[in-house]
C-alpha cells in the first residue's frame, strides 16, 4: 500500500522534468514539472505548518481548478493534514456552513471569487483560524492571508535546517492508513455525508483504474471536471502523475458563465488525449456539434446524418465492430471519416482518443454518436464511496451500453434481498470488496454500518454481470419505481432513452408510486418545439397561437409513441413503463433551483416536491388530457 506522496515523490524521481500541470497564463498554456511541483508543495506544506497547521488538522478547499487548487491538497498531505474538497457550485451558506463545521475545518484556501461566500459566514465559524486566499486581493479581512504569502512564510521556515527536519517529519508521519480527505456527498438529503478516503484508498483505485486502461507518458487531459470529486482526482490527477502524464485546468473566467465558455475554446488550444465528462457535458458538446452541422446547410447535414447510420451499423456495440456483413460498409466509414469526423475533432484539439464518462448512466445512443465520430465515450461506473471507480469500458475491452468490466483487484456480488448472491444475468443490489472501499462516513457510525458490512460495500444501485464479464448499472434501488401492481422498476435507462430519441425533450423525470400509469414531466426543448411550429403551420397557427402550440405538443406525443406498439422503438421498454401523459413544465431542472446537485444529476425527490400539484393533477380525471392549459402556459 502507498500514500499519495509516495505515488507523487516516485514520479518526480521518474520523470522531473516532464510537465505535471498546466495553466493559461498571459494567452498560452504554460507547464510546471513535476520537480517544480515538487519545490512548490515543499514551500506551501511549510508555510501551513508556519501558520499553525497540526497533524491532522482539517484544511477545506473552495476554489475553481488550477494551479493552487492542486499544489495546495499535495501541500496539506505534506503537512500530515486532511483535505476538505469543496464544490464551488454549493451557494447557499447552509450548505457551506454545514460542511466546514461538521469537517471540523480549522483553515480553508478559498479563491478570489470564492471569498465572498467564505467571508458571509466567516464570524459563524469559530473553528476556522485562517482563511488562505489564492489570487490578487488588496482588502484582506482580519484572518485573511494571501496563498502567495503562505508559500513565502514555507520558503523563510525552510531556510532553518531544524524545520526542513520539521517538514520531513510531518511527510514520515503520513501512512497509507491515514485519511486523505472527506468528501461530501452532492447533497441530494438535508444533511450530506462525509466520505473519508484514505491513502491507500486512492493509491489502490489508482492501481485499479490503471488495469482497465494505459496512460502514456506524455499523455495530456484538461480537467473539465469540479476538483472536489474524486472522480477528477482518480481518472484525472492522481493515474495521469502515476503514468508521468500531464494534467491541464480550464482558464478561471470572472463568472462561472465565463469559464464555461472557456471550456471548449481551452480544449482547442490544449489539444487534449483524453477527457473525463459527464452526461450534461457530453450532451452539450452533441448539441453544439448538431447546431454547428445545421448551420453548414442541407447538404453537409444530409451528410452527416448519412455518415452517422452507416457508422452506427458499422459500429455495432463496438467489441463486435464489423463482424458479419457490416464488414463491407467499412470503405464508406473511412470515406465519411475523412470528409466530416475528422473536422469534427479539430473542435476538440485533434488529439483527442477518447473521453471517460461517468457521473451517471449514460445513455447508449450517445456512446454510439461519439464512436462515431472517431472519439469514443467509455462508460465508467463507480461512487465516492468506493474512491469511485468500480468499472469502465476502455479501448481494449468495451461494451456500448455497459458500464465496462471490473477493475482489479477487487470483489463484486451481486445479491438479492435476503443478501444471497445472483447468478449471471440476474438483477440485484451491487455489492463490492476491496482496496477502493471507503473508511466510513465521517462522525456517522449508524450510517457507516449500514453502508460496509464485513468489508463488502453495499452501493444501493441496481445491476446485473453478462456472460461476457460485463457490468450493467441499472439506476438506485431508491430511484426505482413501482407500479399498482407492486412491480418495482428503473426509470433511468427509459429518461435516457427519451432524452436521446425526442428532439422535443431536453430533461424529463418519470414518476409512479404504486399508482395506474406512468407520468412524465418534461422540460422541453422550446426552440425545436417551434421549429416544428412555425414549418408546419395551418391557417398561419404558428407558433405564437395556442393552436400552434397544440401541434407542437402533438409532435412530442408522437416522439415519445415511437417506444410504443407500431412504433420503430417499440419493445424497448414494456409498454406499462412508459409515460401514459405528461406534465409539460414551465423551467428546466437546474443547480439554481436546487433540482440537479453539483455532479449535474437531477435530484429526484426536489423535483417530485416542487411539482407535487401538478403530478397530482396528472392522476385526476382529465389528467391525461396534454393539451390543457398548464402545458400551454408553459410553453409561453
Amino acid at each position: 500500500m502507498k500514500t499519495i506522496i509516495d505515488l507523487f515523490e516516485e514520479s518526480v524521481r521518474k520523470y522531473p522534468d516532464l510537465p505535471y500541470l498546466w495553466e493559461k497564463t498571459n494567452g498560452a498554456f504554460k507547464p510546471t514539472s513535476y520537480s517544480q511541483t515538487k519545490e512548490l508543495v515543499r514551500s506551501f506544506a511549510a508555510g501551513l505548518i508556519a501558520i499553525g497547521v497540526e497533524k491532522e488538522d482539517k484544511v477545506a478547499i473552495l476554489a475553481e481548478g488550477c494551479n493552487a487548487w492542486m499544489i495546495s491538497e499535495l501541500g496539506i498531505f505534506y503537512a500530515a493534514a486532511v483535505d476538505v474538497p469543496l464544490s464551488i457550485k454549493l451557494e447557499e451558506a447552509s450548505d457551506l456552513m454545514f460542511r466546514l463545521v461538521h469537517s471540523e475545518s480549522r483553515f480553508i484556501v478559498v479563491s478570489g471569487n470564492q471569498l465572498p461566500k467564505i467571508r458571509k459566514i466567516v464570524g459563524n465559524l469559530p473553528n476556522v483560524q485562517k482563511v488562505i486566499v489564492a489570487g490578487t486581493i488588496n482588502d484582506l479581512a482580519e484572518n485573511e492571508i494571501l496563498w502567495d504569502d503562505v508559500k513565502r512564510l514555507g520558503d523563510e521556515f525552510l531556510s532553518d535546517a531544524a524545520n526542513c527536519e520539521l517538514l520531513n517529519e510531518r511527510i514520515a508521519s503520513v501512512k497509507p492508513t491515514s485519511f486523505a480527505n472527506i468528501t461530501y456527498t452532492s447533497g441530494t438529503t438535508a444533511d450530506p455525508k462525509g466520505i473519508v478516503l484514505t491513502h491507500s484508498n486512492y493509491s489502490s483505485n489508482v492501481e485499479q483504474a490503471l488495469s482497465l486502461m494505459d496512460i502514456p507518458v506524455g499523455y495530456k487531459t484538461l480537467l473539465i471536471l469540479p476538483l472536489d470529486h474524486c472522480f477528477a482526482h482518480v481518472a484525472g490527477m492522481y493515474s495521469f502523475m502515476a503514468c508521468g502524464a500531464s494534467i491541464g485546468t480550464v482558464q478561471v473566467g470572472r463568472t462561472p458563465m465565463e469559464t464555461l465558455k472557456n471550456i471548449p475554446i481551452n480544449i482547442k488550444e490544449f489539444k487534449p488525449n483524453l477527457l473525463l465528462s459527464v452526461p450534461a457535458l457530453a450532451k452539450n458538446f452533441k448539441k453544439n456539434i448538431e447546431n454547428g452541422i445545421r448551420a453548414k446547410g442541407k447538404v453537409t447535414e444530409m451528410l452527416f446524418n448519412a455518415g452517422l447510420k452507416v457508422a452506427y451499423a458499422y459500429n455495432k456495440e463496438g467489441f463486435n465492430k464489423g463482424t458479419g456483413l457490416s464488414f463491407m460498409l467499412k470503405p464508406l466509414v473511412s470515406l465519411f471519416d475523412r470528409i466530416i469526423f475528422t473536422k469534427l475533432r479539430d473542435v476538440f484539439g485533434g488529439e483527442l482518443d477518447f473521453f471517460i464518462g461517468g457521473g451517471a448512466l449514460l445513455d447508449i445512443e450517445l456512446q454510439r454518436f461519439y464512436y462515431a465520430i472517431g472519439i469514443p465515450m467509455y462508460q465508467g461506473y463507480g461512487l465516492s464511496e468506493a474512491t469511485p471507480i468500480i468499472s469502465s469500458n476502455a479501448a481494449k475491452k468495451h461494451k456500448l451500453g455497459s458500464s465496462g468490466f471490473l477493475v482489479r483487484p477487487m470483489e463484486l456480488k451481486i445479491m438479492d434481498d435476503s443478501g444471497n448472491a445472483l447468478p449471471v444475468g440476474e438483477k440485484g443490489e451491487i455489492v463490492i470488496k476491496g482496496g477502493n472501499v471507503m473508511h466510513g462516513y465521517w462522525r456517522n457510525e449508524k450510517a457507516t454500518a449500514e453502508t460496509v458490512i464485513d468489508g463488502w460495500l453495499h452501493t444501493g444501485d441496481m445491476g446485473y454481470m453478462d456472460k461476457d464479464g460485463f457490468l450493467y448499472v441499472m439506476g438506485r434501488f431508491k430511484s426505482l419505481l413501482i407500479g399498482s401492481d407492486g412491480e418495482k422498476y428503473s426509470p433511468e435507462g427509459i429518461e435516457e432513452a427519451l432524452v436521446a430519441h425526442c428532439k422535443m425533450i431536453d430533461q424529463v423525470i418519470l414518476y409512479n408510486s404504486q399508482n395506474a400509469y406512468t407520468i412524465a414531466l418534461i422540460v422541453p426543448n422550446k426552440e425545436a418545439m417551434k421549429r416544428y411550429a412555425n414549418a408546419h403551420q395551418h391557417h398561419h397557427q404558428g407558433w405564437d397561437t395556442v393552436e400552434g402550440k397544440k401541434h407542437a405538443i402533438e409532435e412530442l406525443n408522437k416522439e415519445i409513441a415511437q417506444f410504443r406498439k407500431g412504433g420503430h422503438l417499440a419493445g424497448m421498454f414494456p409498454e406499462r413503463w412508459l409515460p401514459a401523459t405528461f406534465a409539460i413544465l414551465p423551467e428546466g431542472f437546474t443547480e439554481q433551483n436546487g433540482m440537479m446537485n453539483s455532479t449535474m444529476k437531477i435530484v429526484r425527490g426536489k423535483v417530485e416536491a416542487a411539482y407535487k400539484d401538478v403530478i397530482e393533477n396528472l392522476y385526476k380525471n382529465n389528467g391525461k388530457h396534454i393539451y390543457g392549459d398548464y402545458n400551454i402556459k408553459s410553453l409561453s
